[in-house]
C-alpha cells in the first residue's frame, strides 16, 4: 500500500482510483479505508476525478506518531495534496468535514471544498457536550477501556441504548475497539463547536475557497442548523440539502452532487 511521509514523519497509507482532477475524502470517526464510505464513494467518483482515500492517522496502516495535535491531521492532507501534484479539491463527512475545513483554513493548495454535516452544535435545539467530554473519553481511554469509550461515543451521536448493547456481539465491535483510541482525536478537532454558541464568523476566514455546505433532508433539526450557520459564516460557501438523506449518506446520493460542484465553474 502506498504511503507519503507527513511533516512529523507518520506514513499515511492512502489509495488512488481514477482519471482527472484530484479529490481527496476525509473520512469522519472511526471510519477508515477498510470500513466506511470512503470506498463506495471512492468506486463512484473515479470515472470523473482522482480519488484520493486515506487512513487517518492511528487508523488502518497509517502511523500514529505522539503527541497528537490537530495540526498534525492538517499536515497529513497537506501531505496528501503534494503527492497529488499541489493542488487537489477535498471532500469531508461529519467529523472529516471539521478537519477538512481546519485545513482549508490553514494550508494551501485545496481548490474547492465540499462539507457534508459536521457535527456542531449552534443552538438549544441539542444539548451542547458537557464540558468535561473530551477529559472523560481521555480517561477511558488512558485506562483501555475501548468499549466503554465505543459506548460513550454511540450515545452522544444519538445512537439508541438497545442497538449500543446489541453491537458488542457483532463481529464489527472489536474493528472498531481497535481504533476507538482516535475519538479523542476528532472531539479535539471538533473544539468548542459543541457548545450551543453560535459559530464566530472571523474562525474560518482563511477558508477563501468555492465551499459546499450540505446536510441531508431527513437529519435532525441541530445538525441542519448547523450547517445552515456554518454556509454564513464561511466566505464563498453555498448551502444545499440533499433530500431524503441521514446522516448515513448514501454514495449514490452524493456522487452527482460532487461531480457537478467539483467540475463547475
Amino acid at each position: 500500500m502506498p504511503t507519503v511521509k507527513s511533516k512529523d514523519g507518520t506514513p499515511i497509507a492512502f489509495e488512488k482510483k481514477g482519471t482527472g482532477p484530484a479529490v481527496i475524502v476525509v473520512d469522519g470517526a472511526l471510519c477508515y479505508r477498510a470500513s466506511g464510505p470512503s470506498g463506495p464513494l471512492a468506486e463512484l467518483l473515479q470515472p470523473y476525478f482522482t480519488v484520493y482515500t486515506y487512513d487517518r492517522r492511528g487508523r488502518g496502516e497509517s502511523g500514529d506518531t505522539q503527541p497528537y495535535a490537530v495540526e498534525r491531521e492538517v499536515e497529513d492532507i497537506e501531505a496528501l495534496i503534494n503527492a497529488a501534484g499541489g493542488s487537489a479539491y477535498v471532500y469531508g463527512i461529519s467529523s472529516g468535514a471539521a478537519l477538512a475545513l481546519e485545513a482549508a483554513s490553514r494550508i494551501k493548495g485545496i481548490q474547492k471544498l465540499a462539507l457534508y454535516e459536521a457535527p456542531f452544535i449552534v443552538d438549544d435545539s441539542h444539548p451542547p457536550r458537557p464540558d468535561d467530554y473530551l477529559a472523560r473519553m481521555d480517561g477511558l481511554i488512558a485506562a483501555n477501556r475501548r468499549g466503554d469509550a465505543l459506548r460513550m461515543f454511540m450515545r452522544t451521536v444519538g445512537v439508541p441504548v438497545f442497538f449500543v448493547m446489541l453491537m458488542r456481539f457483532m463481529p464489527a465491535w472489536s474493528k472498531l475497539k481497535g481504533i476507538a483510541h482516535t475519538l479523542p482525536y476528532d472531539f479535539r478537532i471538533l473544539g468548542d463547536t459543541g457548545s450551543g454558541k453560535p459559530l464566530p464568523a472571523e474562525r474560518w476566514s482563511p477558508a477563501t475557497m468555492p465551499t459546499l455546505v450540505m446536510d441531508g433532508g431527513k437529519s435532525p433539526d441541530w445538525m441542519r442548523n448547523a450547517m445552515r450557520s456554518l454556509s454564513q459564516v464561511l466566505p464563498s460557501a453555498q448551502y444545499r440539502t440533499l433530500d431524503g438523506q441521514t446522516h448515513m449518506l448514501k454514495p449514490e446520493a452524493l456522487t452527482p452532487v460532487l461531480v457537478e460542484f467539483f467540475n463547475g465553474r
